[in-house]
């Protein structure tokens, strides 16, 4: 992971949100909404929050009972998530995960979606959400897997290593598909201080309008943007086209629907 992986900033979390919210992240969404649906009272943490589709998602399932409190790192994001409708009941905080600002034991479930990949220390991250458990409260966090088990992504980075064949690597597949290896999700947690912990692989599928919404969403809406730019001053709409033609080469121009395939991982305090 570069300095870079971690900046959404600029235009990027509106089209990251746009373009790549129904496709990738709204089906994981609703797959830990339904794992917290027994939480009728207390506190629910979200870190990472990203630009609120799980906040968004947890408003809508969970109790008015339940606060409910998401942070992430990046401000512009957050700026983002508190503007979606149904949310005015949360808490919204800049946070840095690695280091919470609440006391201990001060939350019953906290929930990551897809951003501890990001954590430059994970296994920090992990004992922080492990410290504001209560005892016997629930981590639950999801990553994602192989690029050869999410062709969407593939077909991204493929197109884009064949138009840079000099770049090393790409955001893509050195930080949201960097983390995916369950004996060693188990180990940082157990490092953590988690004992109880299970992973499972999860398949979902993911909708797109047309072929442009993951070119878009990856090359403009995410950290890659930054990497094209630097490769091809002045390249980006022509190398999100390059990504948009793969894209309808094999999934068509759309709408389409395309395979997903994650880690959901559940660990105990």
């Amino acid at each position: 992971m570069t300095g870079t992986d971690t900046i959404f900033a600029g235009s990027i979390p509106q089209l990251y949100d746009r373009h790549l919210g129904e496709l990738l992240f709204q089906p994981y969404a609703a797959d830990i909404v339904r794992r917290l649906l027994g939480v009728s009272a207390g506190r629910v943490l979200e870190t990472a929050a990203g630009t609120g589709i799980v906040t968004q998602a947890l408003t809508a399932a969970l109790p008015e009972a339940v606060e409910i409190v998401a942070t992430d790192l990046n401000q512009p994001m957050l700026d983002h998530a508190s503007m979606k409708p149904g949310v005015a009941r949360v808490r919204f905080q800049q946070a840095d995960a690695l280091a919470l600002p609440f006391p201990d034991h001060a939350f019953d479930a906290v929930v990551c979606q897809f951003g501890i990949m990001f954590f430059p220390d994970r296994i920090a991250g992990m004992r922080e959400a492990r410290r504001v458990l209560r005892p016997g409260g629930r981590f639950l966090f999801n990553v994602w897997d192989s690029l050869e088990d999410n062709p969407i992504a593939a077909i991204a980075i493929d197109t884009l290593s064949a138009r840079y064949p000099a770049h090393p690597s790409w955001f893509l597949e050195r930080t949201p598909h960097g983390y995916r290896d369950p004996d060693r999700i188990r180990a940082d947690l157990g490092l953590a201080g988690f004992t109880q912990a299970t992973v499972k692989t999860v398949r979902a599928m993911g909708r797109a309008k047309d072929a442009h919404d993951p070119a878009i969403g990856f090359c403009q809406g995410s950290p890659m943007r930054a990497e094209i730019e630097t490769l091809e001053p002045g390249g980006l709409a022509v190398a999100t086209e390059a990504v948009a033609e793969a894209v309808a080469a094999r999934f068509g121009n759309g709408p389409f629907s395309v395979p997903l395939q994650a880690l959901v991982v559940e660990a105990v305090a």
